[in-house]
């Protein structure tokens, strides 16, 4: 009987791919190496978290006798990985594979009315709430809790205007536990061409001005409404628009700027739409370090260095823009970690924890100090998106969202040994850590959750 117990809990406790899952009253991690990242590091300190929270930080800590002990003699522990840009948690749109970049140009079905012009509000989601479609059966989620990623700021992924995005933990018995913070943001995306029957708007030109349009209409309605609300009696109510609360209810923007005319088109745009807003790509920022300094904005780079395409025209000669960018993208974070400009860190389209790593380490290569990277992954995007004072450090009181590695990040030897999310533990297996075979592929017996796509 005791046997058959024992087997049980073991069954039970590993989650898809192998990922070990446990929960426990209570966590000590003893004598380990602990970056708190808000405060100073602890060469020798201990962390005790309790029902889902970081109740003690620090050199000299008690462990309470309930407490399950981690002996934490040469490991490390970081702040669990934010990921300041993503679509984890949601499943793709209907007709695209996997989420991401890839799914978020997905064409409206051939039924669809033709759009004219902006009022009818083509390609428009801005009423759709990330919060409501997150689910823990995500399979990306586990391959990113092997990277060391415990939350990520998740948007809707089509259309324009995509939707209201939330800040949430990876992992969670319901979609609803998975939700630490709502809307944090609208994510806007230009689509040129490819619309099928929606016509307007097909050009980067009428992306920018049907952009333009919609905030436009948002003062109008947000007038009328103030107008009615004052003198109802003997005036027509204001015709409920979602797409237009969408926008108002939305925090901040996330604009599009990866190449050097697109940030300054961007800088240049934003004001207009009397929004607080941040700009994302930022793989061509390096001609522009001064002008974003001056601006003052949140950036999120994207660790999808560029490169060339694979399978490509063996004959394709690239341009020396192209060129220039493969080399000079990665010297992007350090450029602005010296600059002072406030930067958080997507992984947005790269497919497997080896290759984030991989990206990660490029940039710490390129110039960027292995502190400031860990805090464009933890503290930094916590801040931009206003939820530091729960997560982002190790920290009393904090969510208890920690990842403890064997070594220290970004080495290429280096293993995580465990990841917390909201206090409930995992066990990222080596091979989900190691990725795909070289050449390509997937590695022998293993499965599509098994890619971040």
């Amino acid at each position: 009987m005791k046997q058959a117990l024992v087997l049980l809990f073991w069954v039970g406790s590993f989650g898809s791919g192998g990922a070990f899952a446990q929960s426990h009253s209570a966590v000590a991690i003893k004598d380990a190496h602990v970056v708190t990242v808000s405060g100073e590091d602890l060469p020798k300190g201990t962390v005790v978290m309790r029902d889902g929270l970081i109740t003690e930080v620090g050199s000299a800590v008690g462990v309470p006798s309930d407490a399950w002990v981690i002996d934490g003699t040469g490991l490390t522990i970081y702040p669990g990985f934010i990921d300041a840009m993503s679509s984890w948690g949601i499943p793709p749109p209907a007709g695209s594979r996997g989420g991401g970049a890839a799914a978020q140009a997905t064409a409206p079905a051939a039924t669809e009315p033709r759009a004219h012009g902006p009022e009818d509000r083509p390609q428009t989601f801005s009423y759709e709430r990330a919060a409501d479609d997150v689910l823990p059966s995500d399979g990306r989620l586990e391959t990113a809790r092997a990277a060391g990623f415990t939350s990520a700021a998740t948007y809707p992924s089509r259309g324009i205007f995509q939707g209201l995005g939330a800040m949430i933990d990876l992992a969670g018995e319901r979609g609803r536990d998975m939700v630490i913070a709502q809307p944090i943001g609208q994510r806007i995306a230009f689509r040129q061409g490819g619309f099928g029957r929606t016509g307007f708007p097909s050009s980067l030109m009428g992306n920018i001005s049907y952009v333009r349009q919609l905030f436009l209409d948002l003062d109008q309605y947000q007038q009328a409404k103030q107008i009615y609300a004052s003198n109802p009696t003997g005036n027509r109510r204001p015709e409920y628009d979602h797409a237009l609360e969408g926008l108002a209810e939305s925090p901040r923007l996330l604009l599009p700027a990866d190449e050097t005319q697109q940030i300054e088109r961007m800088l240049n745009f934003a004001p207009e739409l009397k929004k607080p807003f941040l700009l994302y790509g930022l793989h061509e920022a390096y001609e522009r370090i001064d002008l974003l300094k001056k601006a003052n904005v949140p950036l999120i780079v994207n660790l999808k260095w560029p490169e060339k395409v694979r399978d490509g025209d063996p004959t394709e000669i690239s341009s020396m823009r192209e060129l220039t960018m493969r080399d000079r993208a990665p010297a992007v974070p350090g450029l602005l970690a010296k600059a002072g400009v406030h930067f958080a860190f997507s992984a947005e389209g790269i497919e497997n924890a080896a290759d984030l790593k991989k990206a990660l380490k490029k940039a710490v290569d390129a110039g960027l100090s292995r502190n400031d990277a860990i805090r464009a992954l933890t503290l930094s995007p916590a801040e931009i998106y206003g939820v530091a004072d729960r997560m982002g450090s190790i920290a009393k009181g904090k969510i208890a969202n920690v990842v403890v590695m064997k070594g220290d990040a970004f080495e290429d030897k280096t293993t995580v040994e465990y990841v917390f999310v909201d206090g409930q533990e995992f066990h990222p297996s080596k091979e989900l850590q190691q990725g795909p075979p070289a050449g390509g592929g997937r590695r022998p017996g293993a499965t599509p959750s098994e890619e971040l796509q």
